[in-house]
């Protein structure tokens, strides 16, 4: 192969957990790869990577790298715009290096990488009061309905269940659901669906121009989404890790 050959595959992973908060798996440890991806994505979709607070996962690298190497990555993701927060679980070295590098550990940050890990609560967190959801059943299971447009800053979650929009999502909100997400009014701010994990949960929409669109933790911004379909009823699943959006007729 030339040495001057384009490497193509990515260095991280960037997936998106229920409370708003972005998991990077590191894949390779090329800290300059690493940085330059997260300043294209900050770039590609500022409203979302800007300021946004990362949790650093390693658990897919093959050894513990060293302290020094993972303060050197956290300098350089900060140089892109985003913040480091944490280190996911994993390992005693896992545990030792982030007490040495000064980051928290968080033992239970639920993203599509834990599948395994059930719902255990159901919470909104807003900016403003969001109107209380209520429940209602569907081919015997209770889901959640939310009645009222969600406005710039809240969010609504969906433990467990699907949750139903009967209003609009403004841009800067957030409905998140474990199962299912059906908004019957326009989606302009973000909705992520299977958010525990279940690659199964669709996303229907009546009018789709979507800040973020994710189902079990695989994502897409507006910039890469066709123009042709915004404005449009769509409906969104996961075929092979890959997300796919439809017209719906």
């Amino acid at each position: 192969m030339p040495s001057n050959a384009v490497n193509y595959e990515q260095c991280g992973e960037v997936k998106f957990g229920q409370v708003g908060i972005a998991n990077l798996r590191i894949q390779t440890l090329d800290i300059g790869k690493l940085a330059e991806e997260m300043r294209e994505r900050v770039e590609r979709a500022p409203k979302l990577f800007q300021s946004a607070a990362v949790i650093l996962d390693f658990s897919f690298l093959s050894a513990c790298p060293s302290v020094e190497t993972v303060d050197a990555l956290i300098d350089a993701l900060r140089c892109t715009g985003i913040h480091p927060v944490a280190i996911a679980y994993g390992t005693p070295a896992i545990e030792k290096l982030a007490e040495n590098v000064g980051l928290p550990l968080l033992a239970k940050f639920r993203s599509s990488f834990e599948r395994d890990t059930p719902p255990t609560t159901e919470v909104a967190r807003v900016a403003d009061p969001v109107p209380a959801p209520v429940e209602i059943k569907t081919a015997g299971e209770v889901g959640m309905l939310q009645t009222q447009p969600l406005r710039s800053g809240q969010q609504v979650y969906a433990a467990g269940r699907d949750l139903t929009v009967c209003a609009t999502v403004g841009a800067g909100a957030e409905a998140i659901a474990d199962g299912s997400i059906h908004i019957y009014g326009a989606l302009r701010g973000r909705a992520l669906a299977g958010a525990s994990g279940n690659a199964k949960a669709r996303i229907f929409c009546r009018e789709f121009n979507a800040e973020l669109v994710a189902i079990a933790g695989t994502y897409k911004v507006l910039d890469e989404i066709p123009k042709q379909l915004l404005g449009k009823a769509v409906q969104i699943w996961l075929d092979d890790d890959q997300l796919q959006i439809e017209a719906l007729a």
